[in-house]
């Protein structure tokens, strides 16, 4: 990573940890296992939520299997994580029980939620790549992050980020992401969902003549925010 790109990495980390109050997970480069499901934090959230372990491993069997791109492909696979994202995972956890709700993200109380940021997560694959930052709630990595350098056209993070979807690179880290980013100090952010076509990303206008700070900054507080 050039000197221009860490130092604007190092101020969205930042923006994230301090302003947004999210949890900061590390420097994942050199991490083993690096996952869009980490099942050890999902695990703590839904455990702080009062789930019993039967629920637990019904719901993280569930979201594994809704996430295998394997037979569905990526499109299809990232529908079905959507679906118990924004529903819930229902599961029988014994066969004289009622079926029970596991809700992986509280929709109703945000700050609930343990929202936390990583940076340059090595993904193993067919070939290695490694995103600049990854968002998670509550271990699932829900939004991919690639920033450059000033000089260097947000397309060109765009590009990145469609290469990273493709079955020959890191395809199946996507099936949970709901949001993919790109940007840079002088052109701002521009953001779409999985498989979304360059032409089509969408850039952020609101604001558009406050200056007081860099656009990619004002508006990753905007989007990204709890509430």
């Amino acid at each position: 990573m050039s000197t221009p790109e860490r130092v604007t990495q190092n101020r969205i980390v930042k923006l994230f940890r301090e302003e947004l109050n999210y949890r900061y997970l590390g420097d994942w480069k050199d991490r083993v296992g690096n996952s869009n499901i980490e099942e050890e934090l999902l695990t703590g959230y839904l455990q702080r939520r009062g789930y019993s372990p039967a629920e637990i491993s019904g719901a993280l069997y569930q979201l594994r299997i809704a996430a295998d791109i394997s037979q569905v492909g990526l499109y299809e696979a990232n529908r079905r994580v959507y679906s118990l994202l924004r529903y819930g995972v229902q599961v029988k956890a014994a066969a004289d029980q009622p079926t029970s709700t596991v809700a992986l993200i509280d929709w109703q109380t945000p700050e609930a939620n343990d929202f936390a940021i990583a940076e340059e997560v090595t993904l193993k694959g067919h070939q290695e790549r490694r995103p600049d930052l990854v968002l998670y709630v509550n271990g699932i990595a829900v939004g991919v992050i690639e920033l450059k350098r000033s000089r260097v056209s947000i397309g060109d993070g765009i590009r990145q980020n469609l290469s990273n979807q493709q079955p020959q690179f890191n395809a199946w880290f996507f099936a949970t992401n709901q949001l993919v980013f790109a940007g840079n100090d002088t052109e701002g952010l521009r953001y779409g969902a999985i498989l979304t076509p360059e032409k089509f990303f969408l850039s952020w206008k609101e604001d558009e003549a406050d200056n007081s700070r860099l656009k990619i900054d004002k508006y990753l507080l905007k989007i990204c925010r709890k509430d």
